[in-house]
């Protein structure tokens, strides 16, 4: 199973996927689609699962520090 994944350094990166995860609810979606929107301009989204399902949902923020102008990364 393969996951694509869009960033701003490369149009379209392709991972191997090592689980026996197969489909994700509508609320796992919203969910990922939710925390996708929230990430700004760099960031990820980390998808953990256990025992063939979504368990956790990671998101980690990223700020270029060029841009960056005080009160900013609240």
């Amino acid at each position: 199973m393969t996951a694509r994944f869009i960033n701003s350094e490369t149009p379209v990166k392709e991972v191997a996927l090592k689980s026996d995860l197969r489909f994700l609810e509508t609320r796992e979606v919203s969910m990922i689609d939710e925390a996708l929107g929230n990430l700004g301009e760099f960031g990820e989204v980390r998808l953990i699962i256990h025992k063939g399902r979504l368990r956790y949902l990671v998101t980690q923020r990223s700020f270029d520090a060029l841009k960056w102008t005080p009160g900013k990364l609240a």
